[in-house]
């Protein structure tokens, strides 16, 4: 019952104006009894843990800075009227394999689920937000395809308010872009590199396994590190494929590399080596120059959704999300999710050492990526691949996602830190776990 309602029931009009104009020792205890209602009021509809989980901080008495992090890992997805902020049309940075709108995708229900964490809220993606805290900035998509997948999104949601110029390009498929937005001078850039660290990829001409180098950064981004203020991480499934790998100019050890006298070692390792190195560089590089420093993310493993081989034409047909419950993150994907969870915890332990503003999150997205089989291309990184009929053996595309579709939502979450770590900075105040 609202508060109006519950003033209606004292009475007539007339009976209530008589009691307004009685001596105040009478009134009293009315004003008293209907300000108790408000509070239950507002109690019952705004709980205090709302109010400090809209808040990505609270501050001491000293003034330092006590967090309420939001646990973005932790929620399911909801239905969403609203859709998306931009389509298949709208955004020209969309690489071709992942317009799934342009390509004929008939079912457009994947775009119409929000990530609502269990605990807190978070908010739509605010491009002019975004744009006015990253202004004069320089920042850095670095990894493998699913790097690029991100940053395709955030350009493509920038671009509702702001155009991306195109200043730059390099590379087989482009795999060295730049962007600049005129209209807060930012810079966004995609350097290629599926291992972090330096690595020759397998090809026609070559070996037929990737020759990774463990403790040697790969330099094309490396070298770019004194002009980069903020850098966004991402590697996985590069992991996977038959490698030989280097430390220390010797053989360490491969993966699925029958016919070569070398020792069996898995991928799980190697990749743990090849975090800690890019870390290590970016921690020393950065933080010796005692400059503006940087801020660091690394995005964790995004779950592809074969349904079968997906080198034996497995696809990924469910049109809807999984439901609470029915998929945990396990396995493979766990394993990789932990590695990275654990070296981005032991970086932000040695960036301590640092004078200069070193800032490291991880964007842990496995469990909510893990949940929308729905959001891949599928047969749709083709354009319109049943045009003449349906057939048995169509490749499908189910490690990439579509743009617009759920890899939005991680840009959102990475906006949400961006966030807090502003206000801690205008605060000037010091972080307290």
């Amino acid at each position: 019952m609202g508060v109006t309602s519950l003033l209606k029931g004292h009475s007539n009009s007339y009976s209530l104006n008589k009691k307004l104009f009685l001596p105040f020792s009478v009134y009293a205890p009315y004003a008293l009894f209907a300000l108790l209602l408000i509070a239950l009021f507002r109690l019952s509809f705004h709980p205090f843990s709302s109010s400090i989980n809209q808040s990505p901080v609270s501050f001491s008495k000293e003034g330092n800075v006590y967090e309420n992090p939001c646990n973005y890992s932790n929620g399911k997805w909801v239905q969403d009227r609203d859709g998306p902020l931009y389509n298949g049309t709208t955004c020209g940075t969309i690489k071709e394999g992942q317009n799934c709108i342009l390509h004929g995708r008939p079912d457009l229900g994947y775009l119409y689920w929000r990530w609502k964490p269990r605990k807190c809220r978070l908010p739509r993606f605010d491009p002019n937000t975004f744009l006015r805290l990253l202004r004069n900035k320089h920042i850095a998509f670095v990894g493998d395809s699913i790097a690029r997948n991100q940053l395709e999104s955030l350009l493509c949601m920038l671009a509702t308010v702001s155009k991306p110029n195109l200043v730059y390009t390099s590379g087989a498929d482009n795999k060295f872009r730049r962007w600049h937005f005129d209209s807060h001078k930012i810079v966004v850039s995609v350097y290629w590199s599926p291992f972090l660290v330096r690595g020759i990829e397998k090809s026609e001409t070559g070996p037929n396994h990737n020759e990774v180098y463990v403790d040697s950064v790969d330099e094309r981004w490396g070298a770019d590190l004194v002009h980069i203020d903020m850098i966004v991480l991402s590697i996985g499934h590069w992991f996977l494929h038959p490698a030989v790998y280097y430390e220390s100019g010797s053989v360490l050890g491969c993966h699925y590399c029958n016919g070569l006298n070398h020792s069996e070692i898995g991928f799980y390792g190697v990749m743990r080596k090849a975090i800690k190195t890019a870390f290590k560089t970016i921690i020393e590089r950065k933080g010796a120059n005692h400059g503006d420093g940087i801020d660091v993310f690394l995005t964790t493993f995004s779950p592809s959704h074969f349904e079968g081989q997906w080198d034996k034409f497995g696809a990924c047909p469910r049109t809807k999300p999984y439901r609470k419950g029915e998929k945990r993150v396990e396995g493979m994907d766990a394993e990789m999710r932990a590695v990275e969870v654990e070296e981005t915890e032991t970086a932000k332990l040695n960036a301590k050492k640092f004078k200069g503003r070193l800032r490291l999150e991880t964007l842990d997205v496995t469990k909510l990526s893990l949940l929308r089989p729905d959001g891949h291309p599928g047969p749709y990184m083709y354009p319109f691949p049943f045009a003449n009929g349906v057939h048995d053996r169509v490749q499908n595309d189910c490690v990439h996602w579509c743009l617009p579709g759920p890899i939005d939502t991680w840009n959102e979450i990475m906006l949400q830190v961006i966030r807090r770590w502003n206000i801690q900075s205008r605060r000037g105040v010091r972080l307290i776990p």
